[in-house]
Order: C-alpha cells, then structure tokens, then sequence
C-alpha cells in the first residue's frame, strides 16, 4: 500500500478527513492510477492512517481517514550521515539507502578533496532533488518521518551543527585504534535511552590530514574499518 507524507494542517478533524495537495496527486492519479475507494497509508505529525479516497480533483485527492495505525515512538538513536560530496550521482544513491536503513538526517560535507563544487544556484536545485529522493526513500521503506537533507556544511561550519551531539565518528583510514566495533562497545556502556550520533565520512579521496586535526581538535572520534576489499580511501563500505 503506497505510503504519503502530509502537513498537520491538512487534517480535517471534524470531517474526519484529509486532503492530499502537490506533486502527490499527479503520482496518485496519473502514476499509480488509484480510484475512489482505493486505500493509502498517509503519514501526518508522525502518526500514519489509513485513507480511504472518496473525491479525485486536478488540484487535490481527499480521503476519508480511519483510527491511526500506529502510534510512533520517539527514535532512540538519533543518526546523522555527515557525508563528503562525492561524484556523479553517487550522493542521490547514498540518500536513499540511507533513509531505507533508518538514518535521522543527512548533511552533505564540503572537504578539500571533494571534487564537486556546487555554487548557490546549485547547491539549492540538489538540496531541493536530494530532499525528494529521501521522502520517496521514507515512502517506500514505510518510515514514518521523512529525514531532512541539510544545506552543504564547510569543515568550519560542520562544528556548529554537531555541538551538541553525543558522540561524533570520524571515517578515517589511516586511523590505528579505535574501530566502529570498539566504539559500538563503549556506546553501550553508556547504558543511555536516546543518543544523538553523527558519522562524518570522506569523499572519494578521503579526508586530508589538516580537516582530520581540526575533528580532532573537537573532540571527535576516530575509527577505520579494516576489509580486505576496501581499495580506495572512502570507508562508505565498511560503516
């Protein structure tokens, strides 16, 4: 059953309904070609319902709503890829697996070895592409929210965001210690109910030794990922 994320404010509790707007209903209509009396599981403040469609217009689609399905808890670990712009179309795929495997957010990381610069003009057409690549990701993997997709980060910048965050990861292949596995371990020691974590990862050429001593600096940990078939510098493959 298709899935939709909609506004609070498009909630009608009085007529017990909802009215879906946007790109939606073109998907609806034209892509899916569902009809009246076909059912949607629509998401709304975090709550999902089960729609029943009882008008079809060219500007809007209302459904008669049923009790809630579920009831959503707050997340426990709240996870943010911190992620170097790569080339191509790789951050699109990123994104959406990401999102499918339950990532909180998603914050795309301008490094010195990032090949891609975007300018303003840019930067706001893939934000607006890569923010609806991760609701169509949380559609078809059943989230319940749809994880934002920050504007790109500096190393500078980067500092302010993750102030407040728990613990922060650094992808690093030349680190000798600490391991995602060792660091998992001390995580759950800590024995907490609610974490707030975010794994910053390089580029295709990884992270220069100059960003890495300013993580550092901020106290941010450090781990590599040994595998015997990761070739290049990027540890995507191994977190």
């Amino acid at each position: 059953m298709q899935r939709v994320f909609i506004k609070k404010e498009q909630l009608d509790d009085v007529n017990n309904t909802i009215k879906i707007t946007g790109q939606d209903v073109n998907h609806i209509k034209n892509v899916l070609r569902y009809e009246i009396g076909d059912k949607l599981e629509i998401v709304a403040d975090e709550k999902v319902y089960l729609g029943e469609i009882i008008k079809i217009l060219p500007e809007y689609i209302i459904c008669k709503i049923e009790p809630v399905l579920e009831n959503i808890q707050q997340r426990k670990i709240f996870l943010n890829i911190v992620q170097g712009l790569p080339k191509a179309d790789k951050m699109e795929l990123i994104i959406q697996k990401g999102v499918e495997l339950g990532v909180s957010e998603i914050t795309p990381l301008q490094l010195n070895r990032c090949i891609v610069k975007l300018d303003e003009k840019t930067e706001n057409k893939k934000i607006e592409r890569w923010q609806k690549i991760a609701k169509s990701a949380a559609e078809q993997s059943k989230r319940n929210i749809i994880p934002k997709v920050n504007n790109v980060y500096n190393i500078e910048k980067i500092f302010e965001l993750l102030k407040d965050y728990d613990i922060v990861f650094v992808a690093y292949e030349n680190e000798q210690k600490n391991t995602l596995k060792s660091e998992i371990e001390e995580l759950k020691k800590l024995n907490k109910t609610d974490l707030k974590i975010a794994v910053i990862i390089g580029p295709e050429g990884g992270i220069e030794e100059k960003e890495i001593e300013k993580l550092v600096q901020k106290r941010c940990k450090k781990y590599f990922v040994r595998k015997k078939n990761i070739k290049n510098r990027n540890c995507v493959t191994g977190i």
